[in-house]
């Protein structure tokens, strides 16, 4: 599996957990919302850094990508505290 099809993935995983938590969000908690708000900027700029893996060359491509598997993993840890609060 390549980086960009191992980040896709990623992504599609969170990209249903997010669709779940901005569900719970708007129903639930209000103390959410912050939290929400928080880990959704990161979400965009996840997202703004992938488009660039799949345009750029080889070796800019590893580095975004390293970049981008750590805002992945603060996104995970960002959506878990969301269920916690839910």
């Amino acid at each position: 599996m390549t980086l960009r099809e191992r980040l896709e993935q990623e992504l599609e995983d969170l990209r249903t957990t997010r669709d779940e938590l901005r569900l719970r969000v708007h129903l639930g908690k209000m103390d959410a919302q912050e939290q929400w708000e928080q880990v959704e900027k990161q979400w965009q700029h996840v997202e703004s850094k992938l488009k660039v893996v799949g345009e750029a060359g080889r070796e800019i491509a590893e580095d975004v990508g390293e970049a981008a598997n750590i805002a992945i993993e603060e996104i995970k840890e960002g959506y878990s505290k969301l269920r916690k609060l839910l």
